[in-house]
């Protein structure tokens, strides 16, 4: 049935979500143009907003459970699986507080509405795969960012999307890096459920009324820790909480 209501249900998704994309493109860049930093990233909290809950229109849950207390104060490192690419409205809009800026390819800072616009200029990493010395550099000055500004990076160390939930190991090169700039750095583990069945069929249909969890985990103090020890801490906490 999921699939079936997939059919009916999934262009009244995509129009929704696509619109959004488009509607706030005008919006961020008269924020960021004529107001700053602080107005752009007002724009992309209501832009993941409403991306964030189009999800209502394939029948969905939206469930983000944080019972950590996390600083604003002190710049962290979010680690978590990744499932397909609505993990990511979620997160930026449920960890708004935070400012977290995530390690992107840099192909996608062109030719997606709202997307692009705000990986381009709203302070991340766009990283040339490619190219290991411009993609150490790019997450350094991320690092740089965060100790100046008490931003936070998010991170999905399985390096690629889980098709089926199942947890792949986590590499810990990312981690590394921040934590050579940014060693003070709080090291929270995020576990997301259920995200891959909506795209478990492909682009189209998506599935219909899948519970979309979020769940924040204890945080780790990285003082004293290697990278190894802290990324494989996050990793064992996050398949704890998804029974694998």
């Amino acid at each position: 049935m999921n699939k079936f209501f997939g059919y009916i249900f999934s262009p009244l998704f995509y129009l929704f979500f696509g619109l959004t994309l488009i509607i706030f493109q005008p919006i961020q860049w008269l924020c960021y143009r004529m107001f700053g930093y602080q107005a752009h990233k007002a724009s992309v909290d209501g832009l993941n907003f409403f991306l964030t809950y189009c999800d209502i229109f394939l029948g969905s849950s939206v469930t983000f459970i944080n019972e950590q207390n996390i600083p604003v104060d002190q710049p962290k490192i979010f680690v978590a699986n990744h499932q397909s690419m609505y993990d990511i409205p979620g997160l930026i809009w449920f960890l708004r507080k935070h400012h977290i800026k995530f390690i992107s390819k840099i192909e996608l800072t062109k030719g997606i509405p709202s997307i692009s616009f705000n990986l381009k200029y709203g302070g991340g990493a766009n990283i040339d795969r490619k190219d290991s010395k411009q993609a150490v550099g790019e997450i350094i000055l991320l690092g740089n960012r965060m100790k100046e500004n008490n931003w936070s990076a998010m991170i999905f160390p399985e390096g690629t999307r889980s098709k089926d939930g199942n947890l792949k190991p986590f590499h810990i090169g990312g981690i590394a890096t921040l934590l050579k700039k940014v060693p003070n750095a709080l090291i929270v583990p995020i576990a997301i459920e259920n995200s891959w069945k909506m795209v478990q069929y492909g682009t189209f249909p998506l599935s219909f009324g899948e519970k979309i969890r979020w769940t924040v985990l204890k945080p780790i103090d990285s003082t004293g820790k290697n990278p190894e020890e802290v990324t494989q801490e996050a990793e064992q906490a996050i398949r704890k909480k998804l029974g694998q």
